[in-house]
Formats: structure tokens, sequence, C-alpha cells
């Protein structure tokens, strides 16, 4: 047997008894070649081998990273909630990293929102993550005509939650969900080694009769599929 499939059959074997775990980042490869005393091209066919499998995803200059085996969330949509909220129902420890964070002002938003073409709008693109794994990029506006706080505040965390703090509590959205095949940035995010399909959710979510959130999010479609429960 190569080497370079010896040391995958290792190292798998490691990450799904749970030695190492989801989030962890495997040595460089040419530390993990020296100190195992083999070439760093056997570490690289180790490791193209485990991202094939999707055991562990490339992250740049963080290195790889485990991702552990994939199993497929499957959240509700009976009613209207937030990632971390979904997170949490799953049993996922929900977290976030903030890309862009901007205030803007938009014509074309402006008409979407059916506001005046001056209104102010937050842009907030996003990462979210479960249990450190990540599972959707978002791209979200606010109309800050109406929650003029979200400017300021700490959005790491759930915006719905600060929502509701400053008394604008989502009521009801629209929402629509297709296939989507991620670009080059996006296949990055997830850890990606070729596009694979993907869920884009387009969200309109109101307080009341007004619209308060536009939000597209890219959702792996590796990780998610979607429950509904219908009656008669």
């Amino acid at each position: 047997m190569p080497l370079y499939r010896q040391l995958e059959l290792q190292i798998a074997a490691l990450i799904e008894s749970g030695e190492i775990g989801p989030g962890a980042t495997l040595p460089a490869e040419r530390q993990l070649a020296s100190d195992l005393g083999v070439s760093r091209t056997t570490v690289q066919h180790c490791y193209s081998a485990l991202r094939r499998r999707r055991l562990v995803s490339a992250h740049g200059r963080l290195g790889f990273i485990v991702e552990g085996p994939t199993e497929k969330l499957h959240p509700g949509m009976e009613r209207l909630k937030g990632f971390t909220e979904e997170m949490r129902e799953l049993g996922r420890a929900a977290s976030s990293k903030v890309i862009e964070r901007v205030v803007t002002h938009d014509r074309s938003l402006a008409s979407l929102f059916q506001q005046p073409s001056t209104a102010p709008f937050l842009k907030l693109v996003r990462i979210r993550f479960g249990d450190d794994v990540p599972l959707s990029r978002e791209v979200a506006w606010y109309d800050l005509g109406v929650a003029p706080e979200l400017a300021e505040a700490d959005l790491s965390g759930s915006v719905y939650d600060r929502l509701r703090e400053i008394g604008c509590a989502l009521t009801r959205c629209e929402q629509t969900i297709e296939a989507a095949t991620p670009d080059v940035d996006e296949c990055a995010v997830f850890g990606f080694e070729e596009p694979l399909p993907c869920l884009l959710i387009k969200r309109r979510s109101f307080a009341g009769e007004r619209m308060v959130e536009y939000v597209e999010g890219l959702f792996r479609g590796d990780a998610y599929a979607y429950r509904l429960t219908l009656g008669a």
C-alpha cells in the first residue's frame, strides 16, 4: 500500500474515532513530512485524499482543518427563526465571523424595501459556523430607518435577538430556496476543492407590515437537508 494511503487511513481513523476532533488544525505539510520522515509529496497526496472524503478542508494560511464525518442537518421550516436558534435546536454551537459591515445608500435596495432612495441600510456579510464548521455565507441588508440601533450594535451573534431587544421583533418572512453553485471565494469559505451543489436561501423578513431584512444565505449542500411538515 502506498505510503500516502497508509497515512490517509491512519489520520482518517483518528478523525472518525474523535481523537482528532472537528475544528482541529492538522500539521503543515512540510512539518508533518519532517516529523514522519516521508516526502512532502506523500503528505500532499494524503491531505488531498482526506479533502476528497470531506474529512478536512483547506483554509489558506490556516492550513487543513478537520471537519469530521459529514452528517446532514435536518432543520425544520415550520416557523420563522434565525441561524443561531436553528443551531441551538440542532444541538450545535453557533458562531459568526463578520466579513463586511457598512452603512450604505442604494436606490435599487431602497426600491426593494419600498423606501425613499435616500434611506440608509446596514449591509452585513458573515460566515456562519456550527460547531466551528463553516455552514453558510450570508449577505444581509437591514432597514436602519426602522432599526437604527443596528448600526452600532454587537452583531457577532443573533441579529434577531438584537431586533427583539430594540422592540423590532420580526413577525413573518417570505422565503425561497434555490440550487446554486458556489464561486471561487465561497468554495474557499467551505473548503471545497471544486464547486459542490449549495442551497441559496433568499428571505424577506417583516416587523408588522414593514420589511426590515433582506438576506441571501448560501448553505453548503453536503450539510443541509431542510425538513417540512405539510398538512392535508
